[in-house]
């Protein structure tokens, strides 16, 4: 394998890594640190509802869903980008 090749691999790698840790991160937040602080963010509605309650019970599932199509967006870019796409 050339040395091009490894070096590609090797920020292919680092891209995709770094990216992962950025959504582990921010699922622990919006799966806990958010709930942890329920009781203070009550003090703000939403919709009518106290954040803290819609944030357990919409709010992070909603964050979930936008985080799994935002991170396929980001991969693929990181993939193309690499020479390592699909197609």
């Amino acid at each position: 394998m050339s040395q091009d090749k490894t070096e590609a691999r090797a920020r292919h790698w680092m891209r995709t890594k770094n990216l992962t840790i950025v959504v582990l991160i921010l699922w622990f937040i919006f799966s806990f640190v958010v709930h942890w602080f329920a009781n203070e963010l009550n003090a703000a509605s939403f919709l009518g509802f106290p954040l803290g309650y819609y944030m357990a019970v919409q709010g992070s599932l909603i964050v979930f869903v936008v985080l799994i199509f935002v991170q396929n967006v980001l991969q693929d870019k990181i993939d193309d980008e690499a020479g390592f796409s699909e197609e």
